[in-house]
């Protein structure tokens, strides 16, 4: 679990980790990453709500009548409005905001006290949502919101990495990317439920947001900190009994001197964010705190999750028809969260960046030469066509579900030595935000001005991405936290730069 540049031979004892899965340490990461529900829910419910009418007509007049004309252009333009568009993203912009302090929280108050703050924001975003009465209570009802998914997305993924032993830590630590998929699920199934409820079921869509946030608050208050924050925050007593007991075994010698040594190493860092940028920390600074986070965004999957709903109306679907595919796509991403939770840690992240990437590659291409084929008429697209888009974006989103997603929030927890976790994560979550935020305000009119050609774009990036992994991300199924830093001194590129290990070799 600990982090750290510490002396090498002492990082030879990750071998003499002893641990059981106890029914304790099982609650502890069930109720943490419920945190991910938060995300989901929201990623789920906002574009179902956008393609309410009831909710347009209160809100969005204009985007109701447009979306009802028969124009040529209102195909890929229907929808094609700033302010709206604002709705969806004012959340993430906020999210991002809430990261500074966040980290803060994180790092001296501990992985649990941002979890309960995330909770707290988020049911308060939720109910100002519900009872909005004009734009403005929509947008700061929003930033509430994106305060909580700051704090939860913040502390959660550390949270599930330090809690669990190395040997399944990522089957773990995709709890919270499986429990995002559920949220989306979860909320798609109640938009399809609450399009019925005229004129207020897009309120109960909204108000619901508050369940999983009381759930995660009362289940927060019972949660254990990490012994990793424990140490941290130099209750080492509390730490060791934490630790022995969600190992399930008295035996935890080796690990909780790990913990020791790299927090003594981290309590020589007096400016965390500073220390990212220093020549040793290169590799995780640019691999997971810049690239993977900005990449899992430009895969374009998250514009699908926002607007799936819109984007099945603006294909030609009917608006039932168009919420009950979106309910379809996202259980492909559930399965994919689960094929993966049960997969990653016996065939690698390596692999899952890669072959998904080439599925995705591959069905983006399929989907704008469909699009640019059969569609822009201002007529409704053929049933056979649609089923066909139905069927390929499924596809998509499974790959996508069992790599780019839970891999992208995976990943990065498991690079950062305990010195700098919290103010890494802080950046994974920043970037993530940012293009997260970029790509809600700009899909929708990126998509009436490429029109198809924006599949094409992503699918030019997805190629790009997948590049980079397999160059420059080396292999960290298994391997101890406290001792990644190891594979970037025998990595072919990344040792010009940390300089080699003592038993340097040429692996990717």
């Amino acid at each position: 679990m600990a982090g750290g540049f510490v002396d090498a031979g002492n990082l030879k004892r990750a071998h003499l980790y002893e641990y059981r899965i106890t029914g304790y340490f099982i609650f502890a990461c069930i109720v943490a990453a419920l945190g991910g529900s938060l995300f989901g829910y929201d990623l789920g419910v906002s574009g179902g709500v956008t393609s309410m009418d009831d909710f347009l007509v209160e809100f969005f007049p204009d985007v109701y009548r447009r979306k009802h004309a028969h124009l040529r252009e209102t195909d890929y333009c229907k929808y094609d409005d700033q302010v709206l568009t604002l709705f969806t993203s004012s959340l993430y912009f906020a999210a991002l905001v809430s990261t500074i302090g966040a980290s803060y929280v994180t790092r001296s108050r501990g992985r649990r006290a941002s979890i309960l703050v995330g909770a707290v924001s988020f049911f308060t975003g939720a109910l100002v949502n519900a009872f909005a009465r004009n734009i403005a209570m929509l947008i700061i009802g929003r930033c509430f919101l994106g305060a909580g998914i700051g704090f939860s997305n913040q502390a959660v993924p550390l949270y599930l990495s330090e809690m669990a032993p190395a040997k399944v830590r990522g089957a773990v630590n995709q709890l919270f990317q499986l429990t995002t998929c559920l949220g989306i699920l979860v909320a798609n199934f109640i938009n399809y439920g609450t399009e019925k409820i005229h004129p207020w079921g897009w309120r109960l869509s909204l108000g619901l947001a508050t369940v999983p946030a009381t759930i995660m608050f009362v289940g927060g208050i019972f949660l254990p900190e990490t012994p990793n924050s424990l140490v941290e925050q130099g209750k080492l007593e509390e730490a060791r009994r934490v630790l022995e007991k969600v190992r399930g075994t008295t035996r935890v010698d080796a690990e909780f001197a790990d913990l020791v040594d790299a927090s003594n190493e981290a309590r020589a860092i007096k400016h965390p964010f500073r220390n990212l940028l220093a020549k040793k920390n290169r590799p995780q600074f640019i691999i997971g705190a810049l690239a993977i986070p900005a990449f899992q965004q430009l895969t374009g999957m998250n514009s699908i999750l926002f607007y799936a709903p819109v984007l099945f109306q603006s294909l030609g679907f009917s608006n039932d028809a168009s919420l009950f595919s979106s309910v379809i796509t996202n259980a492909a991403l559930v399965v994919g969260a689960l094929i993966s939770m049960a997969l990653v840690d016996k065939f690698g992240r390596r692999a899952f960046f890669l072959e998904a990437g080439a599925e995705m590659f591959f069905v983006m291409i399929a989907v704008a030469i469909t699009l640019a084929l059969k569609f822009g008429e201002g007529e409704p697209i053929p049933k056979g066509v649609g089923i066909f888009l139905v069927v390929t974006i499924c596809l998509f989103v499974l790959a996508y579900g069992r790599s780019w997603g839970p891999l992208g929030w995976l990943v990065p927890s498991e690079l950062f030595p305990l010195e700098m976790r919290s103010a890494g994560q802080s950046v994974v979550v920043c970037v993530n935000m940012i293009f997260t935020a970029l790509i809600a305000q700009c899909f929708l009119i990126s998509l009436c001005h490429l029109k198809y050609g924006i599949f094409l774009l992503f699918g030019g990036l997805i190629f790009i991405m997948s590049a980079f992994i397999f160059f420059l991300l080396p292999e960290t199924k298994q391997v101890p936290i406290e001792e990644v830093y190891l594979l970037w001194q025998n990595h072919w590129f990344w040792k010009r730069i940390v300089g080699p290990g003592p038993a340097s070799s040429s692996q990717v």
